[in-house]
């Protein structure tokens, strides 16, 4: 797959199977891959009780095209902190993440810039199609203001999937249009303004002001989802001014709340709680055979070779990739981390809380593995025994809205000890008084392990990474991955230099 996938007009995704209208269950939100695809042209937009199938497509899209095993191969693996635990196979992958050794013809890299095009190619064409259902309708009318609210979901779905390619490659194009036949990059900076201006802030201003637990349809993206990708964005840009309005802003109007039980918070317990800002949805429809909505092996290639009962020797595992290196480890150990670690790590020949036994059967990986991607066998739907089956993909959690606004309001001299102790509580580890910027950092080092590489990001715009990763052959020439040899094959604009 190369840029070609993107020069083509999408056609239009329109699932086989949805029920719609303002009492859409959650399982039909999230709903089967479609099988049938409709060019635009002969969708009929004056049915516009069939408006949110654009914006299905993207979810869709969102979990078919992001949540691929190999962008977390690639994406979680750059930090000193996580590397692909296995060395037998996908041995690019070590590295990359262990060496800084970039070999831009490695699938998988490719796999990662085509995937979150994927989403935005998609979603330009959601916005597409949802402009001609707005032409049936009355501007300021409730279903027009619906409308504005279905763009905005696609707007922030689309402004995350720039974001995860502007943190991996840097300079990227702005594909605005899926007629585009203009390919050079922008700039990061560009990027990082086309997201906050063309999206994100058009998404907090049409969207509703609500948990996604809260949503019509459960589990969609908000207003909020909106503004803490926005505070994400202008903490890279070093606008901390803003990452505290924007906190400030979910903190004091979200209702959002951290999630007592750190450990379940991860499995079906935890799914679409009060913590959560964004997730990948996924179901088994509670039944034990036939369809099911999944991730494919998002979970299963991050699991131990094997997860032993040792009283009914019932066991399951995964692929044995997504290991914790062994200095991390020893660093949260050392910390007194009690239950973060217990939920993170997984450890070769310890025990699970539920008493199973973890192994590493073949020898030939970590012995640590993510504990985050972990979902006990009671669990699991009867007949349904694939690693980590039926559970959701945490993308953004309110965890981290507090952890930024804590160190915007540090780094402006203000006190940050709030949301900085209320992760520390919920982690039964001690609060302080007078939080440092290092404080900070640290606890979003444990806090967020495991979960979508933002210790390097963070290392990167703290300018961390050359003490903490240059011995392992990082240099400032390295923040990003280069454009994949088959996107540059396919399209030789993408090798000029960049424009703002």
């Amino acid at each position: 797959m190369t840029m070609r996938i993107i020069k083509k007009t999408l056609v239009y995704i329109l699932p086989a199977i949805m029920l719609l209208g303002g009492t859409t269950a959650c399982s039909s939100f999230i709903d089967i891959e479609p099988e049938n695809k409709v060019p635009e042209e002969s969708v009929d937009f004056s049915k516009t009780e069939n408006m949110y199938q654009p914006v299905i497509g993207v979810y869709s899209k969102l979990r078919t095209s992001g949540m691929h095993w190999a962008n977390a191969l690639l994406m979680f693996t750059r930090d000193g902190d996580v590397w692909s635990g296995r060395t037998d196979d996908q041995g690019a992958a070590v590295d990359f993440g262990r060496k800084f050794n970039y070999n831009n013809s490695f699938w998988a890299l490719n796999n990662v810039w085509v995937t979150f095009y994927e989403i935005i190619r998609t979603a330009n064409s959601a916005l597409e199609s949802l402009n001609g259902y707005a032409a049936y309708l009355t501007p300021g009318s409730d279903n027009y203001n619906t409308y504005e609210s279905y763009c905005g979901e696609v707007r922030t779905i689309r402004a995350w999937a720039y974001y995860q390619l502007v943190t991996n490659f840097g300079p990227v194009v702005i594909y605005r249009d899926n007629k585009q036949t203009e390919f050079r990059r922008s700039t990061v900076n560009a990027v990082y303004d086309y997201m906050l201006t063309e999206d994100l802030a058009y998404a907090m201003d049409k969207l509703p002001r609500m948990r996604p637990n809260q949503m019509v349809h459960p589990g969609a993206v908000t207003a909020y989802t909106a503004e803490m990708l926005a505070a994400k964005v202008y903490l890279l840009k070093g606008d901390y001014g803003q990452v505290e309005t924007l906190t400030n802003d979910i903190v004091d109007h979200g209702n959002f709340a951290l999630y007592s039980d750190y450990y379940n918070l991860f499995k079906i317990p935890g799914k679409l709680c009060d913590e959560s800002l964004f997730e990948c949805q996924v179901t088994d429809y509670g039944n034990g055979s036939g369809d099911q909505v999944g991730v494919d092996q998002w979970f299963n290639f991050q699991g131990p070779f094997s997860i032993k009962d040792p009283v009914s020797s019932t066991q399951f595992g995964g692929w044995g990739f997504i290991g914790y290196e062994s200095d991390f480890v020893a660093w949260a150990d050392a910390r007194g981390e009690t239950v973060r670690a217990t939920t993170s790590f997984l450890r070769a020949g310890k025990a699970t809380p539920e008493g199973w036994i973890v192994s590493d059967a073949r020898g030939t990986s970590t012995d640590c593995w993510n504990g985050k991607a972990y979902l006990p066998y009671e669990q699991l739907t009867t007949g349904r025994t694939g690693y980590g089956t039926n559970n959701n993909v945490r993308i953004l959690r309110y965890a981290e809205v507090l952890l930024m606004n804590s160190e915007a309001k540090i780094r402006l001299g203000k006190d940050g000890d709030y949301g900085y102790n209320e992760v520390r509580q919920r982690a039964k580890m001690p609060t302080k008084t007078g939080a440092s910027l290092e404080d900070v950092l640290d606890e979003r080092r444990m806090e967020l392990c495991g979960e979508w590489c933002d210790r390097y990001v963070d290392l990167i715009r703290t300018g961390k990474a050359a003490a903490v990763l240059g011995t392992k052959g990082w240099t400032e020439a390295k923040t990003y991955w280069p454009v994949p040899f088959n996107q540059l094959d396919d399209t030789p604009d993408l090798a000029l230099d960049p424009i703002d």
